[in-house]
């Protein structure tokens, strides 16, 4: 084998791990921004959550990616550990999808696959097929880097120090374990590090008791990513990326026994198949029988990983609870995470508007500090949400992802003016207790319908922005909310006129209803805001 040989290995290697990656990330572009949604709606029991990671892992080509995405979803609340521990058992099985594409051997369509997908890439005028262009070049180039691969290693047979090596190998198999785990940690993927064992074991280069070792360990190899993942992750991301290593450890348990106490892989060579297709049915007998005896106690496996990592007091409340910065996930994924921490941001500054005006209504400072302390939380959220959305590629993402958090920074902006007005109107309370005042009882009765409409508004904006849907009914009824606010308020407005000439309330309770009445219209304003920007089409922001 000369440097010749050795440059086409490592030139077919290289195209074969980018048209991997280039093929995955075509697909899910075009699956991803969906598959978060489906999860929701399909995870609702184990067997549901295992069939959903089987075929998202198929669609995205990467168990440790899908386990990834689903930490992510753990922590935006879309799914509980149990529920991701069938997701994560069912992605480990959908990683052997590959394995099976590569032992068909259909390596004679690599050109037509480049040849077709550059087309669309280069040429195609819509999105779509540009993104169909993307994943045509990428199963084009795993297959061509298979064959320069598949080529360049057919000279490993005529040196004596390979031929040693391997026949030590065959006595000890053992160390496939450890090659194996190196290897696919190093790569970062058991898709291509399996498939690198199918193309030796084509070659006759690897016996088949040291590839079924060397696919145990990396399949333990594979645990890096989502490891990585989770170093300063949350702690149900930790746990996610535990039981994803555990059931490669039980495979791995299982397994290499088999292998070298018992005519297992004798009974594989038996079947009669290639040598590619037998290691592709090494990986999958591997997932799919660890996948069968764990999917029973999935419960109990989730109870093992809170005694590894167990529960702890959280140091405190300032904290994004369903946005982990530590963990890039999808671009769905940041998605739901990011709509579900608005809307948490969204339901502090709510409960702080109704607070302030029951301060002003009852004469009661008993939820000062509390609105106060909420406050600084919608101001810490403001800031914490807004980094993070400049700290996700953007660029990267779908177009309708993009949009969706550029629309974002404006709601968590208005939301933070809302709570602004909510502190606005408790120093209105604070200051007719010490002017030991109060508003007329007409006063009080035009007060309580504008809340209302409010708090009508706020419900119906704050559901579509974070649902990311406004239908035309629902633009039509947030803006006729907003106009009857604004009549209200100008209608108090004159009454309180009235009720001056009339001698009815004093010049400073006065000033502090007019005042009372302007937060209150300008809670409305941003609040149709929010729900015009659930628009997907994009409405300008008004300004206010």
């Amino acid at each position: 084998m000369g440097f010749t040989e050795i440059i086409a290995l490592l030139g077919g290697l290289g195209a074969f791990l980018f048209g991997m990656k280039f093929m995955g990330s075509g697909l899910e572009s075009v699956a991803g921004p969906k598959l978060g949604k489906v999860m929701e709606k399909l995870t609702g029991n184990r067997f549901k959550g295992f069939l959903f990671g089987l075929g998202s892992t198929i669609v995205i080509q990467s168990s440790a990616a899908a386990t990834v995405m689903v930490m992510g979803l753990i922590n935006a609340g879309i799914l509980d550990l149990v529920q991701a521990a069938a997701v994560i058992i069912g992605a480990n099985v959908g990683t052997t999808i590959t394995g099976i594409l590569i032992a068909l051997d259909i390596t004679f369509i690599a050109p037509f696959c480049l040849f077709v997908g550059g087309i669309l890439l280069l040429y195609g005028k819509r999105k779509n097929y540009k993104k169909v262009g993307q994943i045509i070049i990428g199963f084009g180039l795993l297959f061509q880097g298979l064959k320069t691969m598949s080529s360049s290693m057919s000279g490993l047979k005529d040196l004596a120090w390979f031929q040693s090596f391997m026949n030590s190998a065959s006595k000890y198999s053992i160390l496939g374990l450890f090659i194996g785990l190196v290897m696919c940690a190093v790569m970062q993927s058991s898709s291509a590090s399996v498939g690198i064992v199918q193309v030796l074991a084509l070659q006759g280069l690897v016996p088949l008791p040291f590839a079924s070792c060397l696919v145990a360990g990396i399949n333990i190899g594979s645990s890096m990513p989502p490891f990585l993942s989770a170093i300063n992750a949350k702690n149900n991301a930790k746990r996610a990326a535990f039981i994803y290593f555990f059931f490669n450890l039980v495979g791995t348990a299982i397994f290499v026994p088999l292998t070298l106490f018992t005519p297992y892989t004798k009974w594989i060579e038996s079947m009669g198949t290639t040598p590619m297709f037998a290691v592709a049915l090494l990986h999958i007998f591997f997932k799919a029988v660890t996948a069968v005896l764990m999917i029973p106690f999935v419960k109990q496996l989730v109870q093992l990983s809170y005694k590894i990592i167990p529960k702890v007091d959280h140091e405190g409340e300032m904290r994004l609870e369903f946005i982990d910065q530590n963990l890039k996930g999808s671009p769905s994924t940041a998605k739901l995470q990011i709509q579900k921490e608005v809307l948490r941001m969204g339901l502090i500054a709510r409960d702080n508007i109704v607070k302030a005006v029951e301060c002003v209504m009852t004469r009661s400072l008993d939820n000062a500090d509390k609105i106060r302390e909420q406050e600084e939380m919608v101001d810490f959220l403001t800031n914490a949400i807004t980094e993070y959305m400049i700290s996700v590629n953007v660029d990267a993402m779908p177009p309708e992802v993009s949009n969706y958090i550029g629309r974002v920074f404006h709601v968590v902006t208005d939301l933070e003016r809302i709570s602004d007005h909510a502190i606005n109107i408790l120093e209105k309370g604070e200051s007719f207790m010490e002017m030991n005042s109060d508003f007329s009882d007409s006063a009080k009765a035009e007060i309580g319908p504008i809340l209302e409409d409010n708090l009508k508004l706020f419900d119906m904006a704050l559901k579509d922005f974070t649902e990311d849907h406004a239908t035309e009914h629902d633009l039509i009824t947030m803006h006729n909310l907003e106009q009857a606010i604004d009549d209200k308020t100008r209608t108090a407005e004159r009454n309180h006129i009235k009720r001056l000439q009339a001698k009815e309330c004093t010049t400073e309770t006065g000033i502090i209803f007019v005042q009372l009445m302007h937060d209150l219209e300008r809670v409305g304003d941003h609040l149709y805001n929010i729900g015009w920007l659930a628009n997907a089409d994009g409405a300008t922001v008004r300004e206010i």
